[in-house]
């Protein structure tokens, strides 16, 4: 995620040279300057403030606060702008009530929204008061969590709503954020991941295993192991290691504002391997990362405003060739995002599976974790940062 000064913030899920595993996620806080010259500390980037394993959860308030989910620390850790820890040294646990941590967004009206994934749990910190987060909901007893099902993404349309993905379901759950009672689930593919909205109102939600009959497969074994305490993730990332784009790999679904699935959805097609992320740009074109393949692709497809498509393209159409972007070092990624040039930072995230998990070779033990960030110079309309609420054009 990006500040006000077009900055990148960064959870990095280990450090450099680690003997990483995804046992145990170490890692700290990476700080980019617009040019890409780190302005965090060599090897270690920040540390401390609960910061143990950065997840998909990264957010910048309006104050150029970093917001960021940790796997190993169990917790919230928060920066300020110099990269001090705002947050106790074990970070924010509710006394150690959070399970893993995901998704996290700050709302327009300064609030502040976190997910958590292993233990169902919704999170809430008016106005982005450290001192003042409540536990929304956890399990599947109470709304909106028994509406979820391992909760990884979210984010706020313009009518104050929050809007869900849920990596062990096949849908995502809306509720509005001034009472989370009122909870609503509507169709969308298996292994939700990514979530972005655009202009309109429209929510563009990556599908890691698709909608064909191998991802419901895939969702039923995901669903099993979970259930009997195993780790999903190495399901999840073995198979999306294999998937190719096409029928049998990932997918987009796009929703109306009002649920209803937008025509020619769920998308599909050579760039969508193993989508992960999807973010807006200031066109309202979307670009979308992959898990898939060593050296994965990213795609860029055409958004609900078409006059900002090449000629003839429809919304959905892959404006990207047909294998997606390549080449730069890409490997396996999570997250991108795009600056206030327009450039695209692709978040390269584990490189090789097998060493991930126990039975590596010791040789290969440290390849576990990708390597660093690719960036594609001014390929996207930019983006206003720090991105609070949907995205803006500058």
């Amino acid at each position: 995620m990006f500040d006000s000064e077009g900055n990148l913030w960064v959870g990095d899920n280990f450090t450099v040279g680690w003997q990483a595993q995804d046992a145990l996620w170490q890692g700290n806080a990476t700080k980019f300057a617009p040019t890409g010259k780190p302005l965090s500390p060599i090897t270690t980037g920040f540390a401390g403030g609960g910061m143990a394993g950065g997840t998909f959860g990264a957010a910048v308030d309006a104050k150029d606060n970093a917001w960021l989910a940790s796997y190993g620390g169990k917790s919230i850790a928060v920066f300020d702008k110099n990269g001090k820890p705002l947050t106790p040294p074990d970070g924010i646990t509710f006394g150690g009530k959070f399970g893993l941590m995901q998704g996290i967004i700050v709302t327009p009206s300064g609030d502040v929204w976190a997910l958590g994934l292993s233990k169902n749990q919704v999170v809430y910190f008016p106005k982005g008061d450290l001192t003042k987060g409540r536990m929304i909901c956890e399990g599947f007893k109470e709304d909106p969590c028994r509406a979820l099902s391992g909760p990884f993404h979210l984010g706020i349309d313009q009518q104050d709503r929050i809007w869900v993905t849920n990596a062990i379901g096949d849908f995502v759950t809306r509720f509005a954020a001034a009472d989370p009672t009122k909870v609503e689930r509507f169709k969308t593919g298996f292994s939700g991941s990514g979530l972005g909205i655009d202009s309109h109102g429209n929510v563009w939600v990556t599908n890691r295993f698709g909608n064909s009959a191998r991802g419901a497969a895939l969702m039923e074994e995901l669903v099993k192991v979970a259930k009997q305490g195993g780790n999903p993730d190495a399901v999840l990332t073995r198979a999306m290691s294999k998937q190719q784009g096409g029928p049998n790999g990932g997918s987009v679904t796009l929703l109306r504002p009002d649920g209803t699935q937008f025509p020619g959805s769920p998308f599909a097609g050579g760039g969508l391997p193993g989508p992960w992320a999807v973010v807006v740009d200031g066109n309202d074109n979307v670009w979308i990362s992959n898990f898939a393949m060593p050296n994965s692709p990213i795609a860029h497809l055409c958004g609900s405003r078409t006059e900002n498509c090449p000629p003839g393209m429809k919304t959905g159409d892959q404006i990207s060739p047909p294998g997606g972007y390549a080449g730069g070092g890409l490997q396996m990624q999570t997250d991108l995002a795009i600056d206030p040039a327009g450039n695209v930072w692709v978040m390269n995230n584990w490189q090789d599976i097998d060493s991930c998990f126990p039975g590596a070779e010791e040789a290969l033990s440290t390849r576990c974790g990708g390597q660093g960030v690719v960036i594609f110079y001014g390929m996207a309309k930019p983006v206003r940062s720090p991105q609070i609420g949907p995205a803006r054009a500058p």
